[in-house]
């Protein structure tokens, strides 16, 4: 194999490496838990999702699954009501918000303010 032979096909690894590399931080950042803590504005426990109004006065509109672990609330969803103090972590794929965990803050929320 000729010098310039072995470079080219050196060039062509660490280019597919650094592809490859660069895809894996790409669908990393997709998978990113993010937090909003806020008063539940609306639940439709049909399409199994709840409307959060952060602090900041933004709305956000997440989607529970099966998956989705529940703490301070029972089964699943139906203990969280309109105006609930929740917590929730979610990821965003393609601008729609999924749950990951849910947290009624109801009780917590005043032990926090101390």
């Amino acid at each position: 194999m000729s010098i310039t032979l072995r470079r080219r096909a050196i060039v062509v690894l660490l280019c597919g490496f650094f592809s490859l590399a660069g895809l894996r931080i790409a669908v990393a950042q997709d998978d990113a838990v993010h937090l909003v803590s806020g008063i539940v504005k609306h639940v439709d426990k049909g399409a199994k999702t709840v409307v959060v109004k952060a602090d900041d006065g933004t709305e956000h509109t997440i989607k529970w699954t099966g998956k989705t672990t529940w703490e301070g609330t029972k089964d699943a969803g139906k203990g969280i009501k309109e105006g609930s103090q929740v917590s929730v972590k979610y990821t965003e794929k393609a601008g729609d918000k999924t749950a990951v965990g849910v947290k009624d803050l109801g009780k917590d929320a005043g032990k926090a303010v101390q």
